[in-house]
């Protein structure tokens, strides 16, 4: 933990020489895809573990409810972008770690849900999560667009997704941290998108 050796000066400083090793097009491109999915009614999957559990949950708690502008809460006419956190039916996750393992938590939940041409989001740090990989192996095999949300080298992950979000730096804290900041970005983006505002105002 690079926190365990510098002062938070230095350690802020380190975090932002990280932003200039990114490769922004791939968030660029997430977005497009999320965006893509949700003009063709189709569905995201997001999944992770841990700190990338919570930022699965948080990404799609954002992507669910802030795409959209304030007064079409109210509009059960509006289109609303189809989006679920495996994260978070903590019973159906116990059932299926405590009877088949944990590394199925993930991959049964999307063979109930998922159809071919929907989004899974897989987040794990390392790249090398066991249910993870089986989730985006499944997926693969389905029809499914799969990305890994990857840091240290990428692991399994980087190759195993379809897409890449790689951030390179051997701290899961500040990786975890460089993700949900991506993150919000993504979700900024598809609001302007979806409310055809900021820079996809429509011209009149």
């Amino acid at each position: 933990m690079l926190g365990a050796h510098l002062n938070p000066a230095d350690y802020l400083s380190r975090v932002a020489q990280v932003f200039q090793t990114l490769d922004l097009k791939e968030t660029e491109q997430l977005a497009e895809d999320i965006y893509s999915a949700y003009e063709n009614g189709k569905f995201v999957f997001i999944c992770g573990n841990g700190g990338s559990g919570s930022n699965s949950s948080h990404f799609c708690e954002d992507l669910g409810k802030s795409s959209l502008d304030r007064k079409d809460f109210t509009n059960d006419e509006r289109k609303r972008l189809k989006v679920l956190s495996l994260t978070d039916n903590t019973p159906y996750i116990l059932a299926w770690g405590n009877d088949e393992g944990f590394d199925r938590v993930f991959v049964e939940q999307l063979k109930n849900l998922a159809s071919p041409g929907d989004v899974l989001i897989a987040i794990s740090g390392s790249g090398n999560s066991p249910n993870i990989l089986n989730a985006v192996e499944w997926a693969n095999r389905k029809g499914l667009v799969t990305w890994g949300i990857t840091g240290y080298s990428g692991g399994k992950l980087k190759s195993l997704g379809q897409k890449n979000l790689h951030v390179p730096l051997d701290d899961m804290g500040i990786v975890e941290c460089v993700h949900l900041i991506l993150f919000h970005w993504i979700l900024n983006d598809l609001h302007g998108r979806i409310n055809q505002i900021g820079r996809y105002q429509v011209q009149r």
